[in-house]
């Protein structure tokens, strides 16, 4: 496969925040995961700071909190001040200590140094709750609930700049929700109200891939957003733990990922919203989470309370399955790699990105007792974050060999090499994915520019398109070649993600 670019052609600027998280409250996300005081790494205020050093290692940009189906519920007060009660989660039927709030997760991205991202409740929260929420948050000491803030132990405001309003309240399964008529009054309304308290923050809102919701969404209240945002989950599991193989993964990686993408834009083209509001792909992950039974009315036999065995064996115990190392192979990695290389070739409208979540469930780091586990996700943000450059380019491409087969009985066809050109300071740094199983492929780089030049390869991959990480089990990483002079052909193993740097 032969690829031309020249730094005179750009498809537009990449944002930093295209590699940022989530976080949300369940199962071993907050409490320990990023949140453990009992733990023997973790430091002054109770946070793991193997965590932390881990995602600073990413740079890890923005991280969106506190759900997620949690927040549709959450009553962000119960998660300040000194004396914190437990609640009941009505979205993951566990109890909430409520011992991680608003100023804990301030504290966390100020350590990680990235910028918080917080999620109102709009499925049974109201404007009225969500704007008090901005106050609590942004003025520096007018009005209850600054003063709250202040009483708390932080006198300067957290100065949080992004919101989101809802989580996935266009869905039955949410606490909360809304018709496509109802949610945009909603977001109208709260948009407005949060806006009068911080002139200066950005707003997102809930969307989905559908065009009668955004159509409504974004007549009643696109004057007022700066975003909308999209979720998305490509590969789930009827017992979690089985799960499609690597190569049906690999056919996931083409319309599948980019057709939401080129549909929000359409929307936003017809109703002369594009450059005004942009995409936020602020969930998405290959895998979704596993957690059965989270509603099970259909199982009106069983008894519903805390010490029922139904409760613990059929809820409960079934989320630590989402914990298996295992699961998380180099078809976790190439298909990370994909998503955030069609994010960058739409780097002119999707502007964020919040891989889901941060720690622990599908997420690429897993904590334990002795330390932390990377998974393989882990090492395409630390590859993409620290090499690519801020320009993206227009690249022609010929020869792309391509991969067929059967998704949930459709034909699907996808590119066997995806590769990226970014280019800023010092040159270029092309993000390039090998997606075929077992064979290699070569990448043929021309630059229009060229005058001779330098090229390192990194290489993230495992022995096998299985290949994963575990506690005493280290299969997945990334070699450094050294520089060389530049041939213009690049070897890409088989099932390996890439970034080719060229000085």
């Amino acid at each position: 496969m032969k690829i031309t670019f020249s730094p005179r052609h750009a498809l537009g600027q990449a944002d930093r925040m295209l590699y940022g998280h989530f976080l949300e409250h369940f199962h071993r996300q907050i409490y320990g995961g990023v949140y453990d005081p009992a733990s023997r790494f973790a430091d002054e205020d109770g946070f793991r700071a193997d965590v932390i050093e881990a995602l600073r290692r990413i740079k890890t940009p923005i991280i969106r909190w506190p759900g997620g189906c949690y927040v549709s519920a959450y009553d962000w007060r119960a998660g300040v001040g000194r004396e914190r009660i437990p609640t009941y989660d009505k979205a993951w039927r566990v109890e909430e200590s409520n011992a991680f709030g608003t100023d804990e997760f301030v504290r966390l991205c100020r350590k990680i140094g990235c910028e918080p991202y917080i999620c109102t409740n709009a499925g049974t929260g109201t404007a009225q709750d969500m704007s008090d929420w901005v106050e609590y948050c942004n003025l520096r000491s007018m009005g209850r609930f600054a003063r709250e803030r202040i009483a708390n132990g932080s006198p300067e405001p957290h100065g949080v700049k992004f919101w989101s309003i809802g989580n996935e309240n266009w869905g039955g399964h949410e606490i909360g929700a809304k018709d496509a008529a109802e949610w945009g009054r909603l977001v109208r309304e709260s948009a407005k109200m949060m806006l009068r308290v911080d002139p200066t923050i950005q707003l997102s809102a809930a969307s989905i891939d559908d065009l009668d919701w955004n159509l409504s969404l974004l007549r009643a209240a696109g004057q007022y957003l700066d975003w909308i945002s999209l979720h998305g989950y490509w590969n789930g599991s009827p017992d979690g733990v089985t799960y499609n193989d690597y190569r049906t993964v690999m056919l996931r990686t083409g319309e599948e990922i980019s057709g939401a993408i080129n549909r929000a834009r359409a929307y936003l083209t017809a109703l002369g919203l594009e450059g005004k509001i942009r995409v936020a792909y602020d969930e998405w992950n290959l895998r979704g989470w596993y957690h059965p039974n989270v509603i099970d009315i259909w199982n009106r036999d069983a008894k519903r309370h805390e010490d029922d065995t139904f409760y613990r064996e059929q809820v409960i115990g079934p989320r630590d399955r989402n914990d298996s190392n295992a699961i998380y192979t180099m078809a976790d990695a190439v298909f990370s790699g994909a998503f955030l290389n069609t994010c960058l070739r739409n780097c002119d409208l999707v502007k964020m990105a919040c891989f889901s979540p941060v720690v622990n469930t599908r997420g690429a780091i897993f904590t334990h007792r002795d330390g932390i586990v990377l998974r393989p996700q882990f090492f395409v943000f630390e590859l993409y974050a620290n090499l690519l450059k801020e320009t993206v380019l227009d690249c022609w491409t010929e020869g792309a060999p391509r991969m067929s087969g059967l998704v949930d009985g459709h034909e699907r066809t996808v590119d066997t090499v995806d590769a990226v050109v970014t280019c800023g300071e010092g040159g270029y740094a092309i993000a390039a994915l090998n997606k075929d199983p077992a064979a290699e492929q070569t990448l043929a780089l021309a630059l229009l520019d060229d005058v001779g030049r330098e090229v390192r390869i990194h290489t993230l991959n495992g022995p096998s398109p299985d290949a994963y990480n575990d506690i005493g089990r280290t299969e997945v990483g990334v070699t450094v070649s050294d520089w060389q002079p530049f041939g213009g052909m690049v070897p890409l193993p088989p099932h390996s993600v890439n970034v080719i740097e060229i000085r």
